[in-house]
């Protein structure tokens, strides 16, 4: 398989997108195209030994900045990085996109160069989320911030397709994210969107508020863009502070230090169940390709994650289960 990277996407591009390919093509059975401004992108492959016939190089003379509007910069800039890799996507030349670039312009190309799957109207990001239990799908989580309450379910009908297909869970539970469990809780879009849920959605548990996410009682995790970009951010940044708190009070005492060395292994696991870099993307759903968000911080560790996550994505096949799903 064939994937394209935007070696441009990132706060710190091209050298962790690059450093991160010649991790993956190292590791993984796939084939690099790296789309970028060519001087650099050489530049930075120089510094490491690798399959050479396994990476390409396409150049793109533009770069979408990370504070850019995402729909003016795609119109003004088509030979940007995302743009020209995107329509590789559309040229059949490759399989999948990977960018930890300018969100807003990632989906927004996708949505205008590949279209959108049948059945579907506006696009979603979906995120791994580690629980008690094992792992939850939240979808939206920022493509979509104003929706209707149909396309909350096409975002819950493409999440069971995901879960079921690449994450492996049998018969996934899907649950409306809301201020209570009642049916008749939140404003008329989620009350609406509920009712719909209950009468087209399989598997639907009903309100799940948001002290549950991370417990476990949803396979599945729907709300809108907006709600789910909040969401994310405030469990990233608490944890990154819990860490920060912790690490600040264990050097303190000296009784700390010692139980901290004991269970070293213990908070190690914990602090890799919680790293995105683990989980490396976000897969953007409801357009006609394979398409993975990384995050803008992305490390060289988060850029070949989110390749092995969009090698999983080809291989379960899961534009063609989630458009068999969406035809019915």
């Amino acid at each position: 398989m064939k994937i394209v990277v935007d070696a441009m996407g990132g706060d710190h591009a091209p050298h962790a997108v690059v450093a991160g390919v010649i991790q993956a093509v190292k590791e993984f059975d796939v084939k690099i195209i790296l789309v970028g401004v060519q001087k650099d992108v050489e530049a930075e492959l120089a510094r490491y030994a690798y399959p050479k016939e396994r990476v390409e190089v396409v150049h793109a003379p533009e770069v979408i900045g990370m504070e850019e509007h995402a729909t003016v910069a795609i119109r003004k800039k088509r030979a940007s990085s995302i743009s020209v890799g995107i329509d590789i996507i559309k040229e059949a030349r490759a399989d999948a996109f990977v960018s930890a670039g300018n969100t807003g312009a990632v989906v927004a190309a996708s949505s205008f160069i590949l279209g959108m799957l049948k059945g579907v109207e506006r696009p979603a990001i979906g995120l791994v989320l580690p629980t008690l239990k094992r792992f939850s799908f939240l979808i939206d989580v920022g493509a979509n911030t104003n929706p209707k309450p149909e396309h909350l379910c096409h975002s819950a009908q493409m999440a069971g397709v995901y879960a079921r297909e690449v994450l492996g869970l049998e018969n996934p539970t899907i649950g409306l994210l809301n201020i209570g469990e009642e049916s008749t809780k939140g404003g008329d879009f989620v009350k609406e969107t509920h009712k719909l849920m209950e009468e087209r959605v399989p598997n639907f548990i009903g309100n799940v508020e948001a002290n549950e996410v991370f417990t476990g009682r949803a396979d599945c995790i729907i709300c809108d863009g907006f709600v789910g970009n909040v969401l994310i951010k405030v469990s990233e940044g608490l944890m990154e502070s819990a860490a920060a708190l912790l690490r600040r009070e264990i050097k303190k005492s000296f009784l700390a230090m010692a139980g901290a060395v004991a269970m070293k292994s213990r908070l190690q696991h914990i602090k890799k169940l919680a790293d995105y870099t683990e989980y490396g993307g976000a897969p953007l759903l409801g357009v006609n390709g394979v398409v993975m968000i990384s995050h803008g911080r992305s490390s060289p560790k988060a850029i070949k994650n989110a390749i092995r996550a969009t090698v999983r994505e080809l291989e379960h096949n899961i534009l063609a289960a989630m458009a068999s799903e969406l035809s019915r």
